[in-house]
């Protein structure tokens, strides 16, 4: 900050120049000084955010791994760890959370410039929902089917630790060491949580223990710990037949030591819980549930709307949507009875038909209609990430209950982006292929999250999304580039595929009708699923409260946004710039997101329109 010498000193010059005066040769050096000051306070802040990041990062050695956050022999290190699952770890995510948020504070009283704000904006959002869901962290049940710790271990050991070369099949050793005490861990946790009453519904539970027993059944060196070791090692040129055969040995012997006795131990204390279960599927049954609720609406959408307030606008969209739907399901013939019958007997008439299994063709259709996609987004991006995006199928242990999702290239090239596509069958989704495929890959996730960690001058932790904006603002533009694809014509010629974005777009309208009844109205599975959301769905919602109502909110303020930004700029609107500014910005909270488009905005203005606008 200035001092009262410099601060009089400025003071003088400015006088001078409004009055044409003669400035004298000091004002030129006492200038410089405030300019100096706020170049000391950007550094001061680049210096500790990439510190603070990088230490938010060492809390959680799988998050490491998957970003490559290091280098070197940290990373190395890293890469041989997993994280606790322990109240004392959690303790460290709070203790850092509230240091971090201070220090935020001060810095955004000073002089930061737009991209170091949108940073500190963005990691102080985040550290906040960190610390206002402390009370909370147990409402998440730890053996849910969805992102569970026994299936959340399998799933990054076999998908997302890297075996690029010898020392990594030495990390992923490493790591089995101490999967059976994580286990253990988890299970202690999810003990300590039902002495609070914070127990999953029967139906919950029952999906968790199918999954404990699926890994179970196979011997150890058949068990997937080990298959997938084998099958991705076969080929590093790095390690001898000999070295391969001693580590998948090694491998079997560690799943029959510690970990098929630490989920063993998992499966008997689920089979204890198992009576104390209900059928009851809301949150709010939990103590003090409707806070938790509360919480997890704030947490995932971004906004401050209450339950009943993100009904009615699940309700306005439903109604909105069906009467659109049933526009084109007259013009096809599909006249009686209601939309989900209707779509029903649309649905039948693009199943799969004749011999053998229809998954790999399929799933070429899927890669088809990405690839159709990059082509068509060049009309309306400038921006498309360097990396690639493959389609592929869900693993056999989470496809029973996995919805489909993309993850990230690896920020070393050695990974693309993937779209994970479940295929249960028998009966499969055909006329959503090309809508999910938007959604998922392009351009929906992958352009979203690729282009953000191939952008150049955003920090590290921006780029790797280790501070985020939260789902409103990641699902709210996947379920936005669906809507652009219906917006752009890219279903011209085919009604069948637009009705099934428009029946996609309405299942993320029911979820808001059906998270808040679940969670907030005490509606039971049964009649979430008469609402017209799928058992699997539902039961999604039930262990993960708010998530889903992410997604159409943040599509409706993402696209609040741009019709903001096309009134203001009239002729001057270009919708590729504003997908540049709002891919190059990342993952930010949609409130800072508006700031950045009202200062894009700004930019673009003529001065008239500054002007009108002052």
């Amino acid at each position: 900050m200035p001092s009262t010498t410099q601060r009089r000193l400025i003071a003088t010059c400015i006088a001078l120049a409004i009055g044409a005066g003669a400035a004298p040769a000091e004002c030129a050096v006492g200038a410089a000084a405030p300019a100096a000051a706020q170049n000391q306070q950007q550094a001061a802040f680049d210096k500790w955010a990439d510190s603070f990041a990088a230490d938010w990062v060492r809390l959680s050695p799988e998050r490491a791994t998957s970003t490559q956050y290091f280098a070197g022999a940290e990373q190395q290190a890293l890469d041989r760890q997993l994280a606790p699952i322990s109240a004392a770890q959690r303790a460290k995510y709070q203790t850092m959370a509230h240091a971090g948020l201070a220090k935020l504070n001060g810095f955004l009283k000073g002089p930061l410039d737009a991209t170091r704000r949108i940073s500190a904006d963005t990691m102080r959002w985040s550290l906040e929902q960190v610390i206002a869901g402390q009370p909370f962290e147990d409402y998440r049940f730890e053996f849910s089917q969805m992102g569970g710790t026994h299936v959340s271990l399998v799933s990054f050991m076999t998908e997302t630790h890297p075996l690029r070369r010898a020392a990594d099949v030495d990390a992923y050793l490493a790591r089995l060491e101490q999967i059976g005490t994580r286990m253990d861990e988890a299970t202690a946790r999810a003990r300590a949580a039902a002495a609070r009453k914070l127990i999953p519904p029967r139906f919950i539970l029952e999906r968790a223990q199918t999954q404990v027993n699926t890994f179970l059944k196979p011997a150890p060196d058949k068990n997937v710990l080990v298959t997938s070791l084998a099958q991705r090692i076969s080929a590093l040129a790095d390690l001898t037949p000999e070295a391969r055969a001693a580590a998948v040995a090694k491998a079997s012997a560690i799943v029959g030591a510690s970990i098929i006795p630490a989920y063993t131990r998992t499966k008997t204390f689920l089979a204890e819980l198992y009576p104390r279960t209900t059928d009851e599927a809301g949150i709010s049954r939990l103590p003090n549930g409707a806070a938790a609720y509360s919480r997890a609406l704030a947490n995932f959408t971004g906004t401050t709307l209450s339950a009943a307030e993100i009904h009615a606008i699940g309700l306005r969209e439903v109604a909105r949507i069906e009467a659109e739907m049933d526009l084109h399901l007259r013009k096809l013939g599909f006249t009686e009875g209601g939309i989900e019958e209707r779509m029903r007997a649309l649905d039948k008439t693009f199943q799969p038909t004749g011999e053998g299994d229809p998954r790999p063709e399929l799933l070429r259709r899927y890669t088809e209609m990405v690839r159709d996609a990059e082509k068509r987004s060049a009309k309306v991006f400038n921006l498309m990430p360097h990396a690639p995006v493959d389609v592929r199928r869900e693993p056999p242990l989470t496809e029973a209950s996995a919805a489909a999702h993309y993850s990230v290239p690896a920020p070393d090239g050695t990974l693309p982006g993937i779209f994970w596509v479940p295929m249960r069958g028998p009966v499969f989704d055909v006329i959503r292929m090309r809508s999910l495929s938007y959604h998922e890959a392009v351009p929906g996730h992958h352009f979203q999250l690729a282009i953000q960690q191939e952008t150049a001058g955003l920090p590290k932790f921006r780029t790797q999304r280790i501070f985020g904006g939260g789902s409103s603002h990641s699902e709210g533009w996947a379920l936005y580039a669906e809507r652009l694809a219906v917006e752009q014509g890219w279903y011209e010629g085919d009604v069948p595929g637009l009705l099934g974005a428009l029946g996609s777009e309405l299942f993320r309208a029911r979820r808001l009708v059906v998270d808040t009844g679940l969670h907030n109205k005490g509606w039971t599975r049964q009649q979430a699923i008469d609402y017209g959301i799928g058992a699997q769905e539902v039961e999604r919602y039930v262990v993960w409260p708010g998530q889903a109502c992410a997604y159409m909110l943040g599509m409706l303020r993402i696209i609040e946004l741009r019709e903001h930004a096309k009134s203001a700029l009239g002729d001057k609107f270009s919708l590729p710039a504003f997908h540049d500014v709002v891919l190059q910005t990342g993952s930010v909270p949609l409130d800072v997101l508006a700031k950045v488009i009202d200062q894009w905005i700004a930019g673009q203005a003529s001065p008239a329109t500054n002007a009108k606008a002052r």
